[in-house]
């Protein structure tokens, strides 16, 4: 049948869009189970909540302080020792501490801790690569630094900062970077999470006026009022507001005494610590755990560790770089214990690899290599042992020592920080420029790397 302009619609099936819709009851409750299931699915929605629930954190440290070796120590010399024919023992003295075989003459402070029952060692860590840069900004950002989300994603401490950093509400930054520069910054996230660097042993710098105190304080008085008439009355944006904050957070800093007892320090406490530039980042590290101003994170940069040749040879290459570490660390984890300190601190110190295992290379010396061991301690840690075994030369793993039985990865470790520190390694940010959701650590919605509780 044709309508009055000559179409006919007898042959189109469906109906006019002006009919009304046919929507039986069955078809309207199968889409609404589905819009709500979609809903609980959903990135950031109830059903990621509830999966979330289960995750469970030490929460035992409330400072993490970070010991970056820069250079990678040969981990059969030092945390893995391996004896064999290369190896000077006089020099080395092996010793048994328990079941921990431990080079006691080269580093006798930490040969201490280790048969005190405070140090315990991670021997099936396995790094990606074997490329210096890449893998010291690898084990800080804990991810792939060349992945899509590397060039935006923040270092270690500064998520860390971010999470327990109480803003205006605390005196020092809450991710400080000592003797030398952290491989990342804040990534995406807002500058106030950046490293504050500084060289440990000399005062800070900046914390003074060279006109004295009576007129600094008129000019920041003067400072002040000239802001907040710009903040009040001009409608600029956040900037004057940001810009306030960040000289209110300065202004903590300076003309304070109990800042000042933090980084300096006099020559019979930098001898107590091996009179040496990590020895006063060691104290420096103490004293800010000891002050408990703010801050939560702290990297301290030692090396190099580089020892491609000659690397038995007395009074040069592994031998003061090791007494320096022992100096240093030996006398941290001493005063902090004392302190009461310890159990609340954890103190993680690792390399970025290893090195090649058994007799030594042409040049005396041992090359990169991906096998290593990171040394835990504090926060609860059961020392005196060590988690996981290499083979008879320290070349692979053995034993993984931890449930998940594979080797411990960088993104594990990193998640082990994390927990240790309350923070939930799981957690996905919908916050990312690139709006691709930044995981804390990678993967995490799919559980392929997670914490070493074992430790514990």
């Amino acid at each position: 049948m044709k309508d009055r302009f000559g179409f006919d619609w007898s042959k189109i099936q469906g109906a006019p869009f002006w009919s009304k819709p046919q929507l039986g009851r069955r078809l309207f409750f199968r889409h609404i189970a589905s819009a709500v299931g979609g809903y609980f699915l959903l990135p950031s929605r109830p059903m990621e909540t509830v999966a979330k629930a289960a995750v469970a954190t030490k929460g035992t440290a409330k400072t993490c302080i970070f010991i970056m070796l820069q250079g990678a120590p040969s981990h059969t010399d030092t945390f893995d020792l391996k004896e064999g024919s290369w190896l000077p023992a006089a020099q080395f003295n092996p010793t048994s501490y328990g079941d921990v075989r431990f080079p006691q003459a080269l580093m006798p402070k930490i040969a201490e801790h280790v048969g005190a029952g405070s140090i315990a060692l991670l021997r099936s860590v396995r790094a990606w690569a074997g490329v210096h840069g890449l893998m010291q900004s690898w084990v800080q950002i804990g991810r792939n630094p060349v992945s899509a989300l590397a060039k935006i994603s923040p270092h270690i401490g500064s998520v860390i900062s971010l999470e327990l950093s109480k803003g205006n509400g605390q005196t020092l930054p809450a991710f400080l970077s000592l003797n030398g520069q952290a491989a990342a910054g804040s990534g995406y996230l807002p500058s106030e999470h950046s490293p504050f660097q500084h060289s440990a042993g000399a005062a800070l710098q900046n914390v003074s006026h060279r006109d004295g105190t009576a007129r600094f304080d008129v000019r920041y008085g003067l400072l002040q009022e000239i802001d907040n008439e710009s903040r009040y009355l001009n409608d600029i944006g956040a900037g004057p507001g940001e810009m306030a904050a960040w000289n209110q957070r300065a202004r903590l800093l300076m003309y304070n005494s109990n800042v000042d007892r933090i980084f300096n320090f006099d020559q019979n406490e930098k001898n107590r610590y091996g009179n040496t530039a990590f020895g006063n980042a060691c104290i420096t590290a103490r004293n800010l755990v000891r002050a408990d101003m703010g801050t939560r994170f702290i990297q301290i940069n030692f090396g190099s560790w580089d020892h491609h040749a000659n690397i038995y040879t007395p009074n040069a290459q592994l031998t003061p770089m090791a007494r320096q570490f022992d100096g240093g660390l030996g006398m941290l984890l001493s005063d902090l214990k004392t302190e009461g300190l310890l159990d609340q601190t954890l103190v993680v110190a690792q390399g970025e690899f290893g090195r090649t295992v058994g007799p030594l290379n042409a040049n005396g010396g041992r090359d990169h290599f991906l096998q290593q061991t990171a040394l835990f301690a504090g926060a609860g840690i059961r020392g005196g042992r060590a988690l996981g075994a290499t083979n008879a030369t320290g070349s692979d793993t053995i034993e993984t020592g931890w449930h998940r039985d594979r080797y411990v990865r960088a993104e594990d470790i990193e998640a082990t920080i994390y927990s240790a520190m309350g923070i939930d390694w799981t957690t996905i940010r919908r916050d990312d420029p690139l709006k691709r959701g930044f995981e804390y650590v990678p993967f995490a919605d799919r559980d392929l790397y997670g914490p070493i509780h074992e430790l514990w």
